[in-house]
């Protein structure tokens, strides 16, 4: 299979792939570019900048050898509580059990927990719960005394050093981002990174404090945020308008609300992220088991498939390329599943008009998209081409879910970049950007050498006038095989 044939049997829901010890090598990394990846998330909670450093350089170097544009994330770490070491490096909580969490960095005893949150006791109180390792042990609090708290464990399960803490329901005092977490947003942004996502928003003004970060390093960079706690579901619409993409993290998220919730609060996720036609990212455990198997569960497919359905632009793979043994086959099953999901997209009404324009949507581009997304329908158009400074025009577009390829244009980088995580949008580079017809006999060609376009097959334009207009203001139908003048 030629790279080009690959490339049209890539999905329209983007794959964002987690690099770390399994993936990071060149060949690694080239092989999970062929497999579907239009993103690669950079956790840095795990490793040195200088690693990072390393691993965009061969990002760059790949997307650039296969004149194929792939998008880079960098996830911060955020205000992650985590234990303190544990004597012995592990215990079994027992329901039943007594601990105490104490103050200070280290223990002597097992069951006297310490944690890196110097608060954490301030701030709890006689009834709360605290959970660990990902919600799989539960604690409550039972009295406060003197220098720490004394628990009992109502759901038992393994602990170890280091593992996380969540507070349901408890107000946290830590600030958003951390100095690590200030520093790795510099780096990004000095490193022409295309998106920075922050971990456990809790409101609109932190999203600003990172956008505003960003921007004093004049990086052109989008501000992801992480929809993790409660807190941020209890001002959601306020840090979807905020942010410029919504990651569903339904790790810690799960363990923060009740996780019979989940289904339905991703669902609502995602319908505000249409409403406010952002990007919307669903992440954690959606192919865990492929980890250590070859083949996902009925169920993890089943869940992928509704995230899709749910109208996600992404599904993000963490543990299962960063450090599983099958990253490859992750990939493909993801891309498998999204392909055999996405034509029940054409069996539902078209997508109502949003009631909210975005940052940079002019009304009048609005009503040309949709008018497009409509003649593309209509004709059975084979692809729709978009001219998008900012991207947004092109996000705009993709909300209809029409099936029909759009191709992404830009003549700026980043934003060919940034389409990278835009579903349905295939970002074309070197693609001319001054001229309506010597772009659609760009395409035109480009589409009939790859087997994507034949004669007689119908071509979607949308553009401004002269194409530098800031306004998208015109829709041009082209005919293969015609003149297009």
């Amino acid at each position: 299979m030629n790279a080009e044939r690959a490339r049209r049997q890539r999905a329209q829901t983007k794959i964002v792939a987690t690099v770390g010890p399994a993936c990071r090598e060149e060949h690694q990394l080239a092989a999970l570019i062929d497999s579907g990846v239009d993103v690669f998330r950079l956790n840095m909670a795990h490793g040195e900048l200088a690693q990072h450093e390393e691993v965009l350089g061969r990002i760059r170097k790949l997307s650039e050898a296969k004149r194929h544009p792939i998008g880079v994330l960098v996830d911060l770490a955020g205000p992650k509580i985590r234990l303190g070491e544990i004597p012995g490096g592990s215990i079994e909580c027992v329901i039943g059990d007594e601990f105490h969490f104490i103050r200070g960095e280290t223990s002597q005893e097992p069951r006297h927990l310490t944690c890196n949150y110097k608060l954490l006791i301030d701030e709890i109180a006689v009834g709360d719960r605290v959970m660990l390792a990902d919600g799989t042990v539960t604690m409550l609090v039972e009295e406060k005394i003197r220098g720490g708290a004394r628990c009992r464990c109502i759901q038992g399960g393994l602990i170890r050093s280091r593992q996380g803490v969540n507070l349901p329901g408890v107000k946290i005092s830590l600030p958003a981002m951390s100095d690590d977490d200030k520093e790795h947003a510099a780096w990004a942004a000095t490193h022409g990174i295309d998106y920075v996502s922050l971990s456990f928003v809790r409101s609109p003004k932190e999203v600003n404090e990172l956008k505003w970060l960003v921007g004093y390093h004049r990086s052109q960079a989008k501000v992801i945020a992480k929809i993790e706690k409660q807190e941020a579901l209890d001002h959601l619409e306020a840090i979807v308008a905020a942010a410029d993409g919504i990651m569903v993290a339904r790790g810690d998220l799960g363990v923060e609300i009740d996780v019979a919730r989940m289904p339905v609060v991703q669902k609502q996720i995602i319908a505000m992220c249409h409403r406010y036609q952002k990007p919307v990212i669903v992440a954690t455990q959606m192919l865990d088991s492929m980890q250590h198997s070859s083949r996902p569960t009925r169920a993890e497919v089943t869940d992928v498939a509704n995230a899709i359905l749910d109208g996600c632009d992404a599904c993000m793979l963490s543990g299962e390329t960063a450090v599983g043994d099958y990253p490859t086959a992750a990939v493909e099953m993801m891309n498998r599943i999204a392909l055999a999901t996405e034509p029940l997209f054409a069996d539902r009404p078209p997508a109502p008009s949003s009631d909210i324009l975005p940052e940079g949507l002019l009304p009048i581009t609005q009503g040309v998209v949709e008018g497009a997304a409509g003649i593309a329908r209509n004709l059975d158009a084979k692809m729709l081409v978009v001219v998008s400074n900012s991207g947004v025009t092109a996000l705009s577009l993709s909300k209809h879910r029409t099936l029909v390829p759009i191709i992404g244009v830009s003549n700026r980088e980043a934003t060919v970049r940034q389409m990278c995580l835009i579903w349905g949008v295939v970002p074309m580079v070197d693609a001319p950007t001054t001229d309506s017809i010597e772009l659609i006999q760009y395409v035109e060609k480009w589409g009939v050498d790859n087997g994507s376009l034949q004669a007689g097959d119908h071509v979607v334009l949308v553009a401004g006038i002269g194409l530098a207009s800031k306004g998208h203001n015109m829709v041009r139908v082209h005919t293969v095989g015609q003149a297009a003048g």
